[in-house]
């Protein structure tokens, strides 16, 4: 049991991985199509025949990458990112969800564990540390940069 890339048309890697899994096929296991890696889909399958004979039938399926690759190659796509992750103190960043959406902040900790920020607003009279999760903010400006 191998995994095989298969080029895809840009934008269509989500769909294309749903057609090759509604196919049903008993030598086809499983179909991965992360973000990052545009254009290709990633394919758990007993052989390259099998899957061959299903892209013929799937639209935006380009061809089948010669070649296969180890679990080890897409381990890495298999594992969520925390959202805090490239979030550093002191940062500018704008909160795009909740209660204080469209204000501008400047990070004041990072909880990896938990996934959160806590920030301090810049237009508030007094100065209020808000907790917010890592995914309703939005860098700015870093200080690394």
């Amino acid at each position: 049991m191998g995994m095989y890339a298969v080029k895809t048309t840009a934008s269509q890697e989500r769909t294309v991985a749903d057609m090759i899994i509604n196919r049903e096929e008993e030598e086809i296991h499983a179909a991965l199509a992360p973000d990052s890696l545009t254009s290709y889909v990633m394919v758990e399958a007993e052989g390259h025949a099998a899957l061959e004979r299903v892209l013929g039938e799937i639209p935006h399926a380009r061809n089948l990458v010669p070649g296969e690759s180890s679990i080890t190659e897409v381990e890495h796509f298999l594992s969520p990112k925390p959202d805090v992750e490239g979030i550093a103190e002191g940062d500018i960043v704008e909160l795009i969800a909740g209660p204080f959406k469209g204000e501008k902040a400047r990070v004041q900790r990072i909880d990896e564990g938990k996934d959160q920020v806590t920030v301090e607003l810049y237009e508030a009279t007094v100065p209020i540390p808000v907790t917010v999760r890592g995914d309703q903010i939005r860098v700015l400006d870093s200080d690394e940069r």
